[in-house]
């Protein structure tokens, strides 16, 4: 099978466990995309956080953000954008306001949460080692509700860190039963991300795809999260990194080595140079 698109998560992924890029894969993905492959990044983080990752890794190709809501090139418009709308997002944040919480919009322009002390140590890390870059505006207000009222935000995604597992539980529920333009789903006990209904990584890249003219068979896919599964299991050559969970390894056509052993960059090198250039291969009209 000839590989047209390599797209690749970044925490546990790209990054090492120390949050750096390794030389090692900066110099793979440069080699792969002089073969003429589409790299791209799917991520949950931001479209800001993910586009310095993008610039560190010298990629100028669109990139799938905010969980697959926001779509877009680091110097261009959005080719794809899905919100949650300014009164949704308004009656979520006054019914979560009954937990004890930490509700951050998380916008592709700005992040707005309201203020809590946090005293949970899981919690207190979660929320503090976010990955967004300091040029991201991040701004903490005492009543969130009461700030949206005056200034309605509309944004591709909502995180929510709660104190104790419980609450957690009980809002997950409670926004499944109140609000159906959105999903809700658990990142670990403490957290829960906040979607517009439909949106996932798996969609996001699909349409990505759908837009290159890449099909998913096409396509190879490199993760180590629980919601890289999908991806993994429908792209072409899935691929899970050696940190990952058994669960992930289990879908995978392929366990490479670990963030911190440069998976990435050994997956890349190991099959990519058995593959002709993009660019022959049309010449040669063995693809168009």
């Amino acid at each position: 099978m000839i590989y047209r698109l390599l797209a690749l998560n970044i925490d546990g992924t790209l990054l090492q466990s120390n949050g750096k890029l390794h030389k090692s894969t900066k110099e793979a993905l440069d080699y792969v995309q002089q073969k003429g492959i589409y790299v791209t990044l799917v991520t949950s983080r931001s479209f800001p956080s993910a586009k310095k990752v993008a610039r560190a890794l010298k990629l100028k190709s669109l990139l799938v953000t905010h969980q697959g809501a926001y779509i877009s090139g680091p110097d261009a418009k959005p080719v794809y954008v899905k919100r949650i709308s300014e009164d949704v997002t308004y009656d979520i944040v006054r019914f979560l306001e009954s937990f004890s919480c930490q509700i951050r919009i998380v916008h592709e322009q700005f992040s707005l949460s309201n203020k809590l002390r946090i005293n949970n140590n899981l919690l207190a890390k979660t929320v503090f080692t976010s990955g967004d870059p300091v040029l991201y505006s991040q701004q903490f207000v005492e009543d969130l509700s009461e700030t949206l009222a005056d200034q309605p935000v509309s944004p591709p995604k909502i995180e929510v860190y709660f104190e104790h597992k419980k609450d957690a539980e009980d809002a997950k529920a409670g926004l499944k039963a109140m609000f159906l333009e959105v999903s809700a789903d658990a990142l670990n006990p403490y957290c829960l991300e906040i979607l517009p209904q439909g949106v996932s990584k798996m969609n996001g890249l699909l349409y990505l795809g759908e837009h290159l003219g890449i099909s998913r068979k096409e396509m190879v896919y490199i993760g180590s999260d629980l919601d890289d599964i999908p991806l993994i299991e429908e792209a072409g050559l899935g691929v899970a990194m050696g940190n990952a969970r058994f669960d992930v390894k289990k879908a995978a056509n392929w366990v490479t080595r670990s963030e911190n052993e440069q998976g990435v960059a050994y997956m890349v090198k190991e099959h990519f140079r058995k593959q002709q250039p993009i660019e022959f291969l049309k010449k040669m009209n063995i693809i168009k």
